[in-house]
């Protein structure tokens, strides 16, 4: 049994630190770097590229909506035509960086509002899957299990991986339970741990109101911005394998 464990980074900007990317970056195996829109800025995501390569890790694009005061976390309503190209700009970009410091992308996770829009919405989602085939076929898009997105990546020829979240709780619907309710972000540390491996061993997640819930992942996240993230992060990985459950990239 394996898993991959993921991480978005790179979304600080200016003078405005977000996160511990460093450290977060000693237990991950993988990490989904911010463009620019929603978070990061050229200088940020060179770094946080550099960063990546020096601890072996897998990296990927992070697209969000540009939306920096609501840190991408806002819904935006956007024709199919704008969405496409504003997930084929961010993926380029990182590409790009990565690139020049010897580095392949290897997956896209859309970020906050954008990912959690295109799970229920059949026309994002094509948009956002239109964007990673224009620019790589070979790329693997992230999503919810069950999720319109990774339909849309299938019919689009795509390789997915299917995602949990070790910092969030769910609600019964299989969705991501919104931010400001009661529980919604998982800081603790061992209760990050335990749904973890309710998900990686028993293919199922307890959600917020108690219902369990089946749910198959092939990469579990924690959000560069949860409090504590690279502790968690840190003890996730060491629940994993002290469970005998491998930790490593996908592919």
């Amino acid at each position: 049994m394996r898993v991959d464990l993921n991480a978005d980074v790179g979304e600080s900007f200016g003078p405005y630190t977000i996160g511990d990317d460093a450290g977060l970056m000693r237990s991950v195996t993988s990490v989904s770097v911010a463009a620019g829109f929603h978070g990061g800025d050229p200088g940020v995501l060179r770094r946080t590229i550099r960063l990546a390569k020096a601890h072996g890790l897998a990296v990927g694009a992070h697209p969000g909506f540009s939306d920096r005061q609501g840190f991408g976390r806002r819904d935006v309503f956007m024709s199919s035509q704008d969405v496409e190209d504003l997930v084929l700009y961010q993926i380029a970009a990182v590409a790009g960086v990565a690139a020049a410091e010897g580095l392949r992308l290897g997956h896209v996770k859309p970020h906050g509002a954008l990912y959690n829009m295109a799970a229920r919405d059949e026309r994002l989602a094509e948009a956002i899957a239109r964007a990673v085939a224009a620019f790589d076929v070979s790329l693997t898009l992230f999503g919810l299990p069950g999720s319109r997105l990774l339909e849309a990546a299938g019919a689009a020829g795509l390789a997915t991986a299917t995602e949990g979240f070790a910092d969030r709780a769910y609600a019964a619907d299989g969705s991501l339970a919104p931010r400001t309710a009661p529980g919604a972000v998982i800081s603790d540390r061992e209760s990050a741990v335990a749904q973890t491996l309710r998900m990686v061993r028993e293919g199922v997640v307890a959600t917020l109101d108690g219902t369990m819930l089946p749910l198959d992942v092939q990469t579990v996240c924690v959000h560069g911005d949860t409090p504590d993230a690279a502790g968690l992060a840190s003890r996730v990985r060491a629940g994993l394998e002290s469970a005998g459950i491998l930790v490593a990239a996908l592919g």
